[in-house]
C-alpha cells in the first residue's frame, strides 16, 4: 500500500487462483449463530474523568437509582456530581452452545460526556437480549487501550479512551437453545449467495457421504440429511464440514473509499478501451498495436503525461492518477464514468 500526497491509497489485491476450501469456510450451519446483547450501566472509580451533572443528567438519576436500591435514602433535590462516574451502554455476544456460568467478553462505551474510562470499574449490570429478557449479568474492571496526557496546558491522547473491555467481565444465566439436534435436516447457509457454489458443495457430499445426502434449495440454502442421534450427528458434522469444496471464481470488485481515499480491487478487476476528461485530466486507455496491449495515457494541465505501455488493469490507470494529483473526489468521478461507460468490468462500490 502506498500513501501519496493527495491522499488516495491503491490496494490491489492479487490473489491466487482459488483452491480447494473446506466446507467450514464457505458456510454456515443454520440455527448455530450468536445472538447480541446490550446493557446499561455505572462505571465508577475514575479520577475525575466522568460525565458532568449539567450535559449527562442521566448518569446522576442512575446514580441515585442505584443507590436508593442499596438502601442509602438520596434526599430529593440533591444534586449530585458524577465527576468520578460515568454511564456506558454494554455490548456483548452470546455464543452458540453457551452454557449457564460460562463467562464472556464485554465492551463498555461511555454515552455521556466522560473523558475516560480508564481505571474505572463496572457495577453489576444486567445484560438483555432482543426479547428484553436477561441472559447475562456484567462487572468488573474496564481495560482502556490508550493513554492520555496532559501538561503545561498541552493534552496528548494514544487510541480512543471512551471504549474499554471487561475480558470474561459477563456471566452467562440464560441458555438460547438451538435447532441443530431436531428434524432430519441439517442446512448450510453459504455465506455468499452463488449458484455454482451451491450445486458444487452438493457435488462434494454426496459423492462423499452418499447419493441423495444433500439438495441445494436455492443459491445460498443447502439441506443435508443428518442422523438424529446427538453424538453421530455431531460426529457427521465434524466430517462434513472438512470436506473440500473448490468455490466459484470471484468476481471483479472495486471498493472505493471516498473519505479516506482508498482503492481496494481484486486481479479479476480489468479495463477496455476508454478515454475519460474530468476536468484538468484526462484519462485514455487504448490498443498500442503489439499484440493488442493496451496504452494508458493521463495528462493533468496539457503539462504532465504518464504512460503505461502494458495491460491497462484499474490499478494502472489509479497509480497514474495518483502521479498526477488526483484527489478522491476526482478518482471516484473518473471511476463511476469509466463504469457507467461500460469499460470497468467489475462491480463498482462506493463506501
Amino acid at each position: 500500500m502506498k500513501l501519496l500526497p493527495t491522499g488516495l491509497m491503491l490496494l490491489a489485491l492479487a490473489l491466487p487462483v482459488w483452491a480447494d476450501q473446506p466446507i467450514k469456510e464457505l458456510a454456515t450451519v443454520g440455527g448455530v449463530r450468536p445472538n447480541q446483547l446490550i446493557g446499561y450501566g455505572l462505571v465508577v472509580g475514575l479520577d475525575g474523568s466522568g460525565d458532568k451533572a449539567t450535559s449527562s443528567p442521566f448518569t446522576g438519576q442512575s446514580m441515585s437509582s442505584m443507590l436508593n436500591q442499596l438502601g442509602v435514602q438520596v434526599p430529593s433535590g440533591t444534586k449530585i456530581d458524577p465527576k468520578n462516574v460515568a454511564a456506558v451502554t454494554l455490548t456483548a455476544s452470546l455464543p452458540p452452545f453457551a452454557r449457564r456460568g460460562q463467562p464472556m467478553d464485554v465492551t463498555v462505551s461511555s454515552i455521556g460526556d466522560a473523558k475516560s474510562l480508564r481505571g474505572g470499574t463496572l457495577l453489576m449490570a444486567p445484560l438483555k437480549g432482543a426479547d428484553g429478557q436477561i441472559y447475562a449479568m456484567a462487572q468488573g474492571n474496564v481495560v482502556v487501550g490508550g493513554a492520555g496526557a496532559q501538561s503545561g496546558g498541552t493534552s496528548a491522547q494514544v487510541n480512543h479512551l471512551s471504549v474499554g473491555r471487561i475480558p470474561g467481565g459477563a456471566t452467562i444465566e440464560r441458555e438460547v437453545p438451538t435447532a441443530l439436534g431436531s428434524g432430519e435436516f441439517i442446512q448450510l447457509e453459504l455465506l455468499t449467495a452463488d449458484f455454482t457454489t451451491a450445486n458444487r458443495v452438493v457435488e462434494a457430499i454426496n459423492r462423499t457421504l452418499g447419493a441423495d445426502t444433500a439438495r441445494a434449495v436455492d443459491g445460498r440454502l443447502i439441506e443435508v440429511r443428518a442422523p438424529f442421534d446427538s453424538n453421530q450427528r455431531v460426529r457427521f458434522l465434524s466430517r462434513l464440514e472438512n470436506i473440500a469444496v473448490k468455490p466459484a471464481d470471484v468476481s471483479p470488485v472495486v471498493i472505493v473509499n471516498a473519505r479516506t481515499g482508498s482503492v481496494v480491487m481484486n486481479q479479476s478487476v480489468t479495463v477496455e478501451p476508454v478515454a475519460v476528461a474530468h476536468g484538468n485530466l484526462s484519462v485514455s486507455v487504448g490498443n498500442n498495436g503489439q499484440g493488442g496491449a493496451p496504452d494508458v495515457n493521463i495528462k493533468a494541465d496539457r503539462s504532465r503525461v504518464v504512460q503505461l505501455p502494458r495491460s491497462a488493469n484499474l490499478a494502472q490507470v489509479v497509480n497514474a492518477l495518483n502521479a498526477v494529483g488526483a484527489t478522491p473526489v476526482d478518482l471516484v468521478s473518473i471511476l463511476q464514468a469509466i463504469k457507467a461507460a461500460g469499460a470497468l468490468k467489475a462491480d463498482l462500490q462506493i463506501i
